[in-house]
């Protein structure tokens, strides 16, 4: 964690914003390892002596999550995972543990999400046709569709291994924090921050991965810095990022409507939300209620995802819109690849939306969710 990305945006208590509304700001309790402005190894707590909830930083990643205990213990796993492991051993592992295990699906993710963000910069990649890097001209094709170039700190929503983090602060010039809640990804965006290095392995068939490691010069990486957060528990300020960016994260949290709320918050009056998804809803990510289209085909908009959309985004136009946004443009079909293995890709089409923020919005989120409604939650 860099100490002036958290100085910046001095982040508030998780705990205490989600249970009841407080804003009660963090400040840096220990810090056990530091390198070069980077607190590898610390501790965070509350400020509030009613609270004093304590937050781990670990591998250079604050933990910032309103139910602490309950997400370290689903995510040990990721958490204690080593790094230090020849690809040789890693392989048999990998043959040991079997697919579908832990252990195979983590790697399985990272090949895909590495691929997708840093295949371009590979040297070894060979081209097939289909080339890594689709997220960027997504990222390319939402700054594009902005009235005015963004300005003030930005916030990479749903960042996974940071390439997008690393090209918004080259393309604006400003802070950037990238936050996502899997762990090994941010590990391995820490790891192309600090060591300017991208390692992960790719796989070839089924549990056969190779080991790709190579050096990556990336301008803006100086103003980058990668947390875990909850993207439906922001733990901000109101108003405290000039442009956000979500891509291809709406349909992945139990509450879509939770998620756009919780950016109108953070975002100035006047901010710029890029916002991309493909709507692949699963009920294991999302219940079906609260899917933005995908069902009701009897109803107004017939189960289409679009118009349901922009019901949302339009004050009056929907008992669930989200105050304070408001659609400044929009792509309905931008492309997206995610690499499975040699022989596989999966080609998304993604709506790509710009929205800009009023100011108004509604409170930080406390207990569980709004209600659901032709229905979005």
């Amino acid at each position: 964690m860099r100490r002036g990305h958290f100085e910046l945006f001095r982040p508030v208590c998780p705990y205490c914003l989600t249970a009841r509304g407080a804003l009660a700001p963090l400040v840096i309790g220990q810090v056990l390892h530091e390198e070069a402005g980077h607190i590898i190894e610390g501790v965070l707590h509350c400020a509030d002596p009613n609270c004093f909830l304590e937050y781990p930083i670990i591998d250079a990643i604050p933990f910032l999550v309103p139910d602490l205990r309950r997400f370290l213990s689903d995510h040990l796993f990721q958490v204690s995972m080593r790094e230090d492991l020849s690809a040789t051993v890693e392989g048999l592992l990998g043959d040991c543990c079997g697919p579908g295990s832990a252990f195979d699906a983590t790697r399985a993710q990272l090949s895909s999400y590495a691929w997708g963000h840093y295949a371009d910069l590979d040297p070894l990649e060979q081209p097939d046709g289909v080339p890594g890097g689709s997220i960027l001209d997504c990222l390319a094709q939402g700054l594009a569709l902005l009235p005015a170039p963004p300005a003030g700190p930005v916030l990479d929503l749903g960042c996974a291994v940071g390439r997008t983090s690393f090209a918004l602060a080259a393309a604006t010039g400003g802070p950037v924090l990238g936050v996502d809640l899997n762990v090994a990804m941010l590990r391995l965006a820490q790891r192309v921050l600090r060591h300017g290095a991208v390692r992960y392995p790719r796989r070839r068939i089924g549990i056969i991965y190779d080991r790709r490691d190579f050096p990556v010069d990336l301008p803006g990486a100086a103003a980058v810095d990668f947390w875990a957060c909850d993207a439906l528990a922001l733990p901000f300020e109101p108003h405290r990022f000039g442009l956000a960016a979500a891509l291809n994260v709406l349909d992945c949290v139990a509450s879509p409507r939770d998620l756009l709320q919780g950016l109108s918050r953070v975002l100035t009056p006047g901010g710029d939300l890029i916002l991309s998804t493909p709507y692949d809803w699963s009920p294991a990510a999302t219940p079906l209620e609260c899917w933005i289209g995908g069902h009701s085909q009897r109803g107004p908009t017939r189960g289409d995802p679009e118009p349901f959309l922009r019901t949302l985004l339009t004050p009056g136009a929907h008992p669930l819109a989200v105050p304070g946004l408001s659609l400044v443009g929009e792509c309905e079909s931008v492309p997206w690849q995610v690499r499975l293995h040699a022989r596989s890709r999966v080609h998304y089409r993604s709506h790509l939306v710009a929205l800009r923020a009023s100011g108004a919005h509604d409170p930080a989120p406390q207990g569980g969710g709004p209600a659901a409604s032709e229905r979005a939650c």
